[in-house]
């Protein structure tokens, strides 16, 4: 069990000379040790001494002073997600924060709602970061990636479906997403295909290139779209499907895994058969939806993983002078299951 820190709100905070002293090693050694410096050779004793004291006199390192000292940061700024992301990627953004971590890299996730995108870019900037990964919902200009460049950001990476001039970018084919479910529908003889829109705020950043991938799809095959406004609730869902047979579909894309159950539990109410009367696609591959019946064909997004990310970010901070370079971040294969 740790011990209680020698100091109080009454008392001045512990320096790094406190713990030199307590550790009985000079000030630099304290140094070398908390800020983990791979350049100097010091023993494993000597740093378990240094660490026990910190510990022990409740001492944590100036970051603004350490960040003096180095000339830059270890902060990478993550612009907070304001819509509700499903499983897939909340394990993709714990794993990347999980990995920048492993790096020594400090994540602050910074809540931008409401912002204009260069009043965001220009917020960011007032944190220092070395580097900010913006994932789409601040639609960062070549204008706001120059602010921050000049706060001292080494790498800015913006994740979308564009590049922008000046950033790395990693690019979401969200359009695929809907290009394969509808392909798969109208090879499997479907022509009034519905796609659910949903209407949780943020989500039409996603939903809407599905919708614009499906219209490729259906594109001269005699296949009719029809966009389905829906709630993630249980009473649209089932407001839905009691027009389903006047709608006249013969075939659904729900955007992804969860719409898709809860559709397809609203038709079945409904005394819809699923696929016989109308054929289900969701998208992501959730465990859930291969428990089902009948099991749910989906859309399987294979993602790069949060590791591979964060190396990039990495690189790009040690060495940023190169050009911006463009990554896909995902791919996107139709698995045929029983519901269609």
């Amino acid at each position: 069990m740790s011990q209680s820190p020698k100091h109080s709100a009454d008392h001045p905070a512990p320096t790094s000379a406190d713990v030199a002293r307590l550790a009985g090693v000079s000030r630099a050694t304290v140094s070398y040790v908390l800020n983990n410096t791979a350049a100097v050779r010091i023993s494993d004793q000597t740093r378990r001494k240094v660490r026990d004291a910190a510990e022990e006199l409740g001492y944590v390192p100036h970051a603004a002073a350490r960040s003096l000292r180095a000339g830059h940061t270890r902060m990478v700024l993550l612009p907070s997600a304001h819509v509700p992301v499903g499983p897939l990627y909340s394990a993709f953004f714990d794993e990347l924060q999980w990995a920048l971590r492993r790096l020594d890299y400090t994540v602050v996730q910074y809540g931008s709602l409401g912002m204009e995108p260069d009043e965001a870019a220009r917020a960011w900037a007032e944190l220092r970061p070395v580097a900010v990964v913006s994932f789409g919902e601040i639609a960062l200009t070549p204008q706001g990636v120059e602010v921050l460049k000049r706060s001292g950001a080494k790498a800015v990476i913006t994740l979308g479906a564009h590049r922008v001039e000046g950033a790395h970018a990693l690019v979401l084919n969200q359009p695929e997403v809907g290009m394969q479910a509808v392909a798969h529908l109208v090879r499997r003889g479907r022509r009034r295909i519905g796609v659910i829109m949903p209407e949780d705020r943020g989500l039409d950043y996603f939903s809407g290139p599905r919708l614009e991938g499906a219209r490729q799809a259906a594109a001269g095959t005699g296949a009719e779209i029809v966009p389905l406004p829906l709630r993630y609730e249980e009473e649209p869902a089932a407001e839905l499907a009691e027009r389903w047979r006047e709608l006249g579909l013969d075939a659904v894309f729900a955007y992804n895994d969860e719409y898709a159950m809860l559709l397809m539990r609203a038709l079945q109410d409904a005394g819809i058969g699923v696929p016989d009367e109308t054929a289900v696609v969701g998208a992501d591959d959730l465990l859930l939806g291969r428990l089902l019946r009948p099991r749910l064909s989906t859309v399987q997004i294979d993602m790069v993983i949060g590791r591979q990310l964060a190396e990039l970010v990495d690189r790009v901070v040690r060495d940023p002078g190169g050009a911006p370079e463009r990554h896909d971040l995902m791919a996107a294969r139709l698995i045929h299951r029983e519901s269609s």
